[in-house]
């Protein structure tokens, strides 16, 4: 099992790592929008942001909740609607071993 990512804050501010836990629970929590579509948005915010990484676990994380290529897809062309050519550039480095 991979190691928490952010296991170097738990380790030295439980509490700060804690508010994360708090904020992602309430951002990914049970409400009006499926939790697919939250991955997919926090995909395309990733791929916006330049965050390989983060693209290619939030992938993962939708597909596992039901998110097919083509929706992945669609959410990276809103990604360079918005952000330009290098979200593209990062979520295709991320999706390399996802799709």
């Amino acid at each position: 099992m991979e190691e928490h990512p952010l296991k170097t804050i738990m380790d030295a501010d439980p509490e700060l790592f804690n508010l994360t836990e708090i904020t992602r629970n309430t951002a990914l929590g049970e409400g009006t929008i499926p939790l697919k579509y939250k991955l997919l948005m926090a995909m395309a915010l990733d791929a916006a942001d330049g965050a390989v990484e983060g693209v290619k676990v939030l992938a993962m994380q939708a597909m596992d909740e039901g998110a097919t290529k083509e929706e992945i897809m669609e959410a990276i062309r809103i990604a360079q609607y918005i952000s330009g050519i290098g979200s593209v550039f990062i979520a295709s480095r991320a999706l390399q071993e996802v799709l």
